[in-house]
């Protein structure tokens, strides 16, 4: 396979770009990152949008859950993204705290995203509970990606990372919720572990593209969390994850080798070492012996 930079620089993506995705019924691809070199490797991909999310508490800082994530954790990780991915539009992921308790706040901190952080877009999670807030994010001139479904950051609240919308009245108050984020100014929607008939109805209703994760094929795009797509987290695998390869098992394997030959003194070999030439040499041993002598 070929792994090579595309050899023509593709436009930039914007939001323009996933609304006319959406009207010609192109899918819209998209993946996390947290760091230079995954963003890097999704830039040259041709991934469409890269969401550096508050999954990184989680596959990254090592967190149960997304929580404990923070304003300055996403900023940093954003700009480590920035640096290395220029084509697929830009999310970053508000953390837990960061818009809830007000709007003012709410705008303050999308704005950060953008203003220190080199983000395109912001992410935040909820439906009716949260439209004052997107509202003036957007009037803000800041685009905002809403979430629906399974929103991680009310796991305490759901009683775990379950599946939603499988009832007939959950599955109307997420229809419902859909709208309103759209109504006002959302220019996109994360569906999160929600029943494939669910998301593919919503995707149908909406004028918005939707970006499905554990949501069937119905949605206007896919995302997937890279280090669950590569195997790079070994805790658990969603269900809803296609594994593309098994990262951490060859991770692993490759530092058993090292310590193996670290302890054997295999590591390192004359190859990865460097040598002075034998004449330097001999003349600092000459040198350390007169110096012993006198």
């Amino acid at each position: 396979m070929d792994t090579a930079a595309p050899s023509s620089p593709r436009k930039k993506i914007t939001t323009r770009t996933f609304q006319l995705k959406k009207q010609r019924q192109e899918p819209i691809s998209m993946l996390t990152a947290y760091d230079y070199p995954t963003a890097l490797a999704a830039d040259r991909a041709g991934i469409d949008s890269i969401l550096v999310g508050d999954s990184l508490g989680m596959v990254v800082l090592g967190y149960e859950n997304t929580l404990p994530v923070t304003m300055e954790d996403m900023l940093h990780h954003c700009r480590a993204v920035a640096r290395g991915a220029h084509t697929p539009l830009l999310i970053g992921d508000m953390p837990f705290m960061s818009y809830q308790s007000s709007s003012e706040k709410a705008v303050d901190n999308a704005g950060r995203f953008l203003q220190q952080a080199g983000m395109d877009a912001v992410k935040l999670e909820g439906g009716r509970e949260r439209a004052e807030t997107v509202r003036s994010i957007v009037a803000a001139g800041i685009p905002v990606m809403g979430h629906l479904g399974l929103t991680p950051q009310s796991v305490h609240a759901f009683g775990g990372f379950r599946a939603q919308g499988k009832t007939a009245a959950a599955a109307k108050r997420l229809v419902e919720d859909a709208r309103i984020l759209q109504q006002v100014g959302a220019f996109s929607l994360v569906l999160e572990a929600v029943p494939a008939q669910l998301a593919k109805l919503i995707s149908e209703q909406l004028e918005i593209p939707t970006i499905g994760i554990g949501a069937g094929i119905g949605c206007d795009g896919q995302v997937l969390v890279t280090h669950d797509l590569i195997g790079q987290f070994d805790r658990f695998v969603p269900a809803f994850v296609k594994q593309y390869a098994q990262i951490h098992a060859i991770v692993l394997e490759a530092m058993q080798h090292y310590h193996l030959d670290v302890t054997a003194r295999a590591f390192p070999a004359d190859e990865h070492s460097i040598f002075m030439e034998e004449n330097e040499w001999q003349a600092l041993l000459t040198s350390l012996e007169d110096g012993h002598d006198g």
